[in-house]
């Protein structure tokens, strides 16, 4: 009896949970206050925020060097408020910076300082004569102390050579600690400078300390730290003690990195903008997720009986904490975080169908369902956790080297990662012990496997093999007719090649509605492309909207358009020519991290399946199913944009987990296995008895991703349109290619090596 009242507790426990977790996502807890899903930080694509435009000072035509360091380094700055924020070059000589999530320019405005050059004065010149001069009183943040004046002009002090460092010197300054000689901690700015620069700084140190002097850093019209020089520093390595707390060195630090700009900037115009996939994008996102979620649960429970059910409540608790933990973790939703949110879900999911296929295999062998469920969730641990882990491994690589949206994905699917992980071998766990305590013990609710057939997939491998190849070379094909058709191999959105930004003065403050209803659809139907970016200025009528490069017809086509649809003139049409917002420093990037994190993965499973060929088939699997979708993006002229990037890394993390269950099965057959079978037959016999797992679990994120491109928008249905071909391209290869190329480097590599013996 006591059993069973533990049994009612966990299952009410757990019930409560979900209903506290998912009222405190809507509605919140205790007076005054709002759910944590309205918390959420969004993007710039789903929710807006600030807008800011600098000019270069000084210079109409900088050099392309100049503006696109300038603008890597900015972005490295800005990201400090949003994974997600955005910096890329509009005409010339301007620099636009977009932050989500935030709603005061003018706080930003301060906070980020004016972007320009950062000096290291000596404090004297070659003469003696002091170049700035201290004195007792109020410092520039109102306390009182020392300040400090300049008395030269930065054109005399660049002139007599007092300025012995500019901010260009200085590769890294990063805020930290340290243990000084009274083991007390102390906060710290530590930089690390150039080649050029530790050169410089060492015979400017030198200078200093012989004459017990300073060296002032000056940045912005003001002094931002004077630290005396204790020693001479000739290793490029410096630290700047002297700092009250950690914000104070990281501000300092910030203001380092700023002022390493080799441009120097001023503000031109700062707004509040809204969302650019509009007003839509959202609630048309939540409606996908209820419906696909919808369609999960009725599939769990058709196919999977009671486990079904325990999964799918289970399920629902992963939901509700993961708005929870978005909130928790100010991790800023973008639509690529959606893409990481969706992947987790499906990966939940595919925990418990292994778990459940293993259960139904012990209780074909005549196992009570006690006993089957242990032994279900046993066997199926060592696949689970090898899969997430690889997966987390490329999650954690990513973070760590990527940026932009990159960084974000990588955020969401991380956290989905390991909470769908917890879910899985403990929520789902608990339930179904909980389940069989109070007396449900028939086979028939859990359902019991029927012997399977064993499948020949190798015998058909050099089918798959000139069947995937082939499409692979097809999309190299369509590369080049698009290049001698389009300008591009692909057909690359404004986020990766630039565009045009039109701005509009309307005579009436249009909503987002009206936006999404009457203007995007007269730009999307003169370029041909549903990739058409509108941002609502707040507190003014007007409204900017960006596209992909327009020629002079098409601009013209549109101006004349937009007067004789909303009757303005055509002094209220402005339009520039744009940069990417995806810097070739990002980019490079992402490319350095996705091989990072695919060097990675190939060394976890070397490690933990002790035969290298696992990982290598993985990694060649990896790159199959990216090609093929790359195809696909070629073939159809899918825009390519930012949810590229998330697109493809939302492949890879699927695919190598799909494969890992497969190579998991392989692993434990040739362990347990009779040795009179022939290897051929061991692999065919691994993947049939993996096969009804590979394929619902790409059907329940199939669901999910179906669900995104039946309700989504435009943009969201390009994003989402190529996924599914992804799911279904990565199911393929885990199934009729991973096994296949794992079997012929084991026998060739074997062969071969018997042959050089």
């Amino acid at each position: 009896m006591k059993k069973k009242w533990k049994a009612v507790v966990v299952l009410v426990a757990v019930l409560a949970l979900i209903g506290i977790v998912g009222y405190t996502d809507v509605y919140g807890i205790g007076e005054n206050t709002t759910g944590t899903a309205q918390d959420i930080k969004l993007g710039l694509d789903l929710a807006g925020g600030v807008s800011i435009t600098y000019q270069v000072v000084g210079d109409e035509n900088p050099s392309a060097e100049d503006m696109s360091d300038t603008i890597y380094k900015l972005q490295r700055r800005v990201e400090a408020y949003s994974t997600e924020a955005q910096v890329y070059k509009e005409g010339s000589n301007r620099i636009d910076i977009e932050i989500p999530g935030v709603s005061d320019a003018n706080t930003i405005l301060q906070e980020l300082g004016q972007p320009g050059t950062l000096y290291f004065i000596a404090q004297k010149d070659a003469d003696g004569n002091d170049n700035y001069t201290m004195s007792y009183g109020i410092d520039a943040n109102g306390s009182i102390g020392y300040t400090y004046t300049l008395n030269k002009t930065i054109e005399d002090l660049q002139e007599d050579g007092s300025i012995v460092l500019t901010g260009t010197d200085v590769a890294t300054a990063q805020a930290g600690t340290y243990q000084n000689q009274m083991q007390n901690s102390e906060f710290v700015v530590s930089l690390t400078l150039t080649e050029d620069g530790a050169v410089k700084f060492a015979d400017a140190t030198q200078k200093a300390y012989d004459g017990q002097e300073s060296i002032a850093i000056y940045y912005d019209g003001r002094f931002v730290s004077v630290p005396n020089v204790n020693s001479v520093i000739s290793d490029g390595q410096a630290q700047i003690t002297g700092m009250a707390d950690f914000e104070e060195a990281e501000n300092l630090a910030s203001t380092i990195r700023i002022g390493g700009l080799k441009l120097e900037l001023e503000e031109l115009s700062s707004n509040v903008v809204g969302a650019q996939l509009g007003e839509q994008a959202i609630s048309t996102s939540i409606k996908a997720g209820a419906v696909g979620f919808a369609l999960v649960v009725v599939f769990m429970l058709a196919v999977y009986y009671l486990p079904g059910l325990a999964a799918s409540i289970a399920l629902s608790l992963y939901a509700v904490l993961v708005v929870l933990l978005l909130d928790a973790f100010a991790i800023t939703l973008t639509l690529p975080g959606i893409a990481g949110i969706i992947l987790s879900i499906g990966m939940a999911v595919d925990a418990n169908v292994i778990i459940f296929a293993r259960i139904r295999e012990e209780l074909a062998t005549g196992k009570s369902v006690k006993s089957a469920v242990k032994i279900g969730f046993d066997k199926a641990l060592s696949a689970i956790i090898d899969g997430n882990v690889t997966t987390l491994i490329a999650a954690a690589v990513l973070g760590l080297r990527g940026s932009g949206t990159i960084k974000g994905f990588a955020q969401t699917l991380a956290l989905g990662i390991v909470l769908s992980m917890i879910t899985a071998l403990f929520v789902t766990k608990a339930i179904l012990n909980a389940f069989i305590t109070l007396g449900a013990t028939n086979p028939k609710l859990f359902g019991v496997a029927k012997e399977k057939k064993t499948i020949g997939f190798l015998k058909k491998r050099v089918i798959f093999f000139i069947a995937s190849a082939a499409v692979i070379v097809s999309g190299f094909v369509a590369m080049g007719i698009n290049k001698g058709s389009i300008g591009n191999v692909l057909n690359y959105s404004l986020e990766f090649v630039g565009g045009t930004s039109t701005s509009v003065t309307f005579n009436e403050d249009l909503s987002l509605a009206d936006i999404d209803d009457q203007v995007k659809p007269l730009f999307e139907e003169v370029t041909g492309d549903a990739n058409v970016q509108a941002t609502k200025v707040a507190g003014s009528n007007d409204v900017v909207i960006k596209t992909r490069t327009l020629n002079v017809e098409e601009r013209e086509e549109i101006m004349q358009s937009l007067e004789d649809t909303f009757a303005i003139e055509e002094k209220a049409i402005n339009q520039e020519t744009i940069s990417s917002t995806i810097s070739s420093e990002m980019r490079s990037d992402a490319v350095v991290a996705v091989l990072i994190a695919a060097f990675c993965m190939l060394l976890y499973i070397w490690f933990r399946f002790k035969d290298i060929r696992f990982g290598a088939s993985s990694v060649l699997a990896l790159i199959h199913d990216c090609l093929i979708v790359l195809a696909f993006y070629a073939w159809f002229r899918v825009s390519v944009g930012s949810t590229f990037i998330a697109c493809m890394l939302t492949i890879v993390g699927y695919s190598i987990n799909a494969t890992i269950v497969i190579f998991d099965r392989i692993r434990e057959n040739l362990q347990g296995g009779s040795k009179k079978e022939d290897l051929e037959e061991l692999v065919n016999r691994s993947v049939t008895q993996t096969l009804s797992r590979s394929i619902f679990s790409s059907l329940t994120t199939f669901f999910m991703v179906a669900a995104l491109y039946v309700f989504g928008v435009s943009s969201i249905r390009e994003f989402a349109l190529p996924l599914m071909v992804g799911i279904v391209c990565g199911t393929y290869s885990s199934v009729c290619l991973t096994g296949a190329m794992w079997y012929v480097l084991r026998t060739k590599i074997k062969k071969a090596t018997q042959k050089n013996k």
